[in-house]
């Protein structure tokens, strides 16, 4: 998210939409002191389960935390392989929606992130 931007503000009914994205929630599971939600039976037969959810920080903003599981290409009927551009399409819009920010721009943040953690001490 952009500075500025909260969770909250982009997705006011976080269950909602991760419900509607992925399917029905069955249960939680504690992520660093968060309640996540888990989708065990993901309406995307590409996704074997979804975990998804907000965890809170002191004194930061909260973040989305999301663990996408997703089965073995091998194991999917070529039935279910069709719904694989489906599952892609429904990640990227479920991260933009909650983000505010496309594959792209999500992809080079992270690639900034790993080079600033790559940099030796004492180098800037």
């Amino acid at each position: 998210m952009r500075r500025g931007e909260y969770l909250e503000e982009r997705i006011p009914d976080l269950k909602g939409t991760v419900e509607e994205y992925f399917g029905p929630i069955s249960g939680s599971q504690e992520y660093k002191g968060s309640d996540l939600f888990v989708i065990e039976e993901p309406s995307n037969p590409v996704f074997e389960r979804v975990v998804a959810g907000t965890v809170s920080y002191d004194g930061k903003k909260d973040q989305l935390a999301v663990d996408f599981v997703e089965r073995d290409p091998t194991e999917l009927s070529p039935d279910e392989l069709e719904a694989a551009g489906e599952a892609v399409s429904l990640k990227n819009d479920f991260l933009r929606e909650a983000t505010g920010r496309d594959a792209k721009s999500r992809r080079e943040s992270m690639k900034r992130a790993v080079e600033d953690d790559e940099t030796p001490d004492g180098v800037d």
